[in-house]
C-alpha cells in the first residue's frame, strides 16, 4: 500500500507541474515565416496565433491566392515550431516518456 501513495504523490506531483507548464507556454512564443519574410507569424505555446504581420510589398490585389498560400504557410509552420517547443518542454517534465493527450 505504501507503493501507491507513493505512486499517486508522484502523479499529483506531475499533474501540478504539468498545469505550471500549461501557463509557462502561453507566455512563450515561437516566430515562423513564409515568402523570405513577407509573411510572419508569432504563435504561443498554446498553438495561438498572437500576431501576423504582412508585408505591403507583398499585397497584390490581381494575386490574392498568392498572399493566401503565405499566410498558411506561415500559419502552419509557427503551429509546427510551436510543437515542438510545446514537446520539448513537456520532455523535461515526463522525462521523455511519451504520455499520450500531453501534447
Amino acid at each position: 500500500m505504501q507503493n501507491f501513495g507513493n505512486i499517486m504523490k508522484q502523479a499529483k506531483k506531475m499533474q501540478e507541474k504539468l498545469a505550471h507548464l500549461q501557463e509557462e507556454m502561453e507566455a512563450k512564443t515561437v516566430e515562423a515565416m513564409a515568402g523570405g519574410g513577407m509573411v510572419t507569424v508569432v504563435v504561443n505555446g498554446r498553438y495561438e496565433i498572437v500576431s501576423l504581420k504582412i508585408e505591403k510589398e507583398v499585397v497584390n490585389p490581381e494575386d490574392i491566392d498568392m498572399l493566401q498560400d503565405l499566410i498558411v504557410a506561415a500559419v502552419n509552420e509557427g503551429i509546427r515550431k510551436a510543437q515542438e517547443m510545446a514537446s520539448a518542454e513537456m520532455a523535461k517534465i515526463t522525462g521523455g516518456i511519451n504520455i499520450p493527450g500531453l501534447t
